[in-house]
């Protein structure tokens, strides 16, 4: 756990790390409270831990992590407009670069750039964003964008039976 001052500095809040398996990668989140600083992929794990819903989102479950709140959306910049936009992308739905850049009054390559430097996937669903033709990219491998759509679209049919 580590603590960070707040604006004022009189305020500490602390900040807690931890991880959890997808596959064959681990899940790190960074949150305070309600609020995920930062959601990051790597190959092994960190000891602490994740907020529930992320852990049951993880674990296959469909689960609306739209809920949580995320620093990417705070402010009024273009990139907290843009995923704003990607929040609103309901689980195992898919929207493409262009039709969020449209929403945003962008361009689809803004909307990549976004995307890429997401502070929080998972919580901003920047998986569920394609290109025009194809998946598109995903940090730090597409094969997680993929297992992810995966596992939201076996996950929604399951909600359906």
């Amino acid at each position: 756990m580590r603590h960070r001052a707040l604006q004022g500095g009189a305020v500490r809040m602390a900040i807690i790390g931890g991880s959890c398996r997808f596959g064959l990668w681990h899940v790190h989140v960074w949150w305070s409270g309600d609020v995920v600083q930062r959601v990051r992929f790597a190959k092994t794990g960190i000891p602490g831990t994740v907020p529930a819903p992320v852990l049951q989102y993880c674990a296959g479950m469909p689960v609306d992590l739209s809920r949580m709140q995320s620093i990417a959306v705070e402010g009024d910049s273009l990139f907290s407009r843009i995923y704003r936009a990607v929040r609103d992308v309901p689980y195992g739905a898919t929207a493409t670069y262009g039709a969020i850049a449209a929403m945003t009054g962008t361009a689809p390559r803004v909307v990549g750039r976004a995307m890429a430097h997401n502070p929080t996937p998972l919580v901003i669903p920047c998986h569920r964003i394609v290109a025009a033709r194809g998946l598109g990219g995903f940090t730090p491998s597409v094969e997680i964008k993929e297992a992810l759509l995966a596992m939201e679209k076996k996950g929604k049919s399951r909600v359906k039976e």
